[in-house]
Parts: C-alpha cells; structure tokens; sequence
C-alpha cells in the first residue's frame, strides 16, 4: 500500500515572507503586484528556505498546498520564487475572518480525507486547546506557528521533514 505524503498548509504572510528570516546568506526583497488588491506589497524572504519548500514537494516527501490570502494570486510566488504549480486550499481572494475561516476548513478537510496534515500560519493555527488537540489527534496533525517577523526556521523545515516521513 503506497502512503501519500502529508498535505502541508502553506501561508505566506510571516511564514515565508518575513522580515527577518534568519536563514544566513542573504535576504532577497521584490515588490510583487496584487491585481486583487491594486497594491504593489514588498516580499521579504531566504531563498533557503524557498528551496527547502521547493525540494520537499518535488521530491514528494510532502504535498505543499497554498493556504494564503494570496491563493487567489499564487501563481503570481509561484513564478517569482520558481515554484511549481501547486493547488490551493481556496480560489477567491478572501481577507480577515473569511479568510480564517476558509484556512481552519482547509486544515479539517486535509484530515477529513484521511491524510496527514501540517499547518503552518502565523496567526491562525492554534498553539493549544481544544482546536490543537483536534487537528493533532493520533499524531496526524503538524501545527506550526512562527513568528511573524522570523517566519519559518531551519528548525522548523527538519520538524517537518521528520514529521513528513513518519509511517512511510
């Protein structure tokens, strides 16, 4: 029985895009034109760590799924940081609670139909509780919260590598 790779829930805002990575080496910055939002935002982000992203799709050891604000203009980071065409947990540009809401049924579908989930929002996945213990339940569930202004860190990516190759 061949086991599907984890879905991982990528948000961009204070998870790639960050203005202190912290990776080492240096940091790369590009204004990046919403069409959605008739605004030119300045992206912030170690091409690292977009090469780590990067890697551990192709490679299939996760399935990375854009869970963003920027769903409905993510073919806008796919071409910027040479990311393959990845799906995404929702097409309209949503903001704010429309937004959080669509984020927590991505993470509850992701389980929903059977396959691992890692979650990684800087303002939306819960760090404990009743919602945390549901999306973490039996182990299933990988929830990650960084620090806006740090995003995702090395330490970060190897919890998710090793979390991404359990039960394989």
């Amino acid at each position: 029985m061949v086991t599907l790779p984890p879905i991982w829930l990528l948000d961009v805002d204070g998870v790639v895009n960050a203005t202190e990575p912290g990776w080492g080496g240096p940091l790369h910055k590009r204004g990046l034109w919403s069409a959605v939002d008739q605004y030119e935002y300045t992206l912030r982000w170690a091409p690292a760590l977009v090469d780590r992203i990067h890697d551990l799709h192709v490679n299939g050891t996760v399935e990375v799924v854009w869970c963003t604000t920027w769903c409905a203009e993510a073919d806008r980071l796919e071409r910027m940081w040479s990311l393959p065409a990845l799906r995404r947990a929702f097409t309209e540009p949503l903001r704010g609670a429309e937004a959080s809401t669509a984020k927590l049924a991505a993470a509850r579908n992701v389980l929903a139909d059977g396959r691992r989930l890692i979650w990684t929002d800087d303002l939306e996945v819960p760090r404990s509780g009743p919602l945390y213990d549901e999306l973490t339940a039996g182990g299933r569930g990988l929830l990650i919260r960084p620090t806006s202004s740090r995003g995702l860190q090395r330490s970060d990516l190897k919890d998710i590598e090793i979390f991404a190759l359990e039960d394989r």
